[in-house]
């Protein structure tokens, strides 16, 4: 729901940036790998020195390319499935530099290995919410459902780091953490589920 709608919204103010950086000459693609190396170095340069909020500033900034990118694709009439593949991919590399940057943090100068261990547990749960949606979707089939879809984890992980980046308590994040982590793990047996009874439907299809 908050993917729908972001989207929307912010579609309306990018298209003119968009438009701008087609009359350029500037391929979508370069585009996505410029958004992910900045989502990268937002999260792998500056999380890790301390730097919470700027760091999510830098971060904020790049994800935006996600948006771009897409518009500049339809722009130009190159929507297919290339682009996608490297969008999902590259958007899975970012995601991970992310909550590496906060378990890097709170395992060394922020010194507080709850927060580090419930980030890294995030980390490994979201990319298998991600894995049994592809999965899913090889096998024909389709595991569209969960509560922790990837815009919504990544929006409040940020919003949170970068509050606490501002000095609000580390609890903070240590909560948002659990209930990310908590959410994802139902997400996966969400999916798991869903494509068990399409699997099941699909055998008593072919028994009869």
């Amino acid at each position: 729901m908050l993917n729908k709608y972001a989207r929307t919204f912010f579609a309306n103010i990018f298209t003119p940036i968009a438009r701008f950086l087609v009359r350029l000459g500037i391929s979508p693609d370069a585009i996505t790998i410029a958004g992910t190396l900045g989502v990268a170095a937002g999260a792998l340069i500056w999380y890790p020195l301390g730097e919470l909020f700027w760091g999510t500033v830098v971060i904020t900034v790049f994800v935006f390319s996600d948006i771009v990118d897409g518009l500049m694709a339809r722009m130009l009439g190159r929507s297919g499935p290339w682009g996608a593949f490297l969008d999902s991919t590259l958007d899975r590399v970012g995601d991970g530099a992310v909550f590496a940057g906060i378990v890097i943090w709170f395992f060394t100068g922020g010194d507080n290995p709850f927060i580090a261990v419930m980030a890294l547990l995030c980390l490994v749960l979201g990319s298998v919410v991600s894995y049994a949606k592809a999965r899913a979707e090889g096998l024909g089939m389709t595991a569209n459902v969960g509560i922790a879809e990837r815009s919504e984890r990544l929006v409040v992980v940020l919003v949170a780091t970068g509050l606490v980046g501002l000095g609000l308590p580390q609890l903070l994040l240590a909560i948002v953490l659990v209930l990310l982590a908590l959410a994802s793990l139902v997400t996966v047996f969400q999916r798991v589920l869903t494509v068990r009874a399409q699997s099941l439907a699909v055998d008593c299809g072919t028994d009869s």
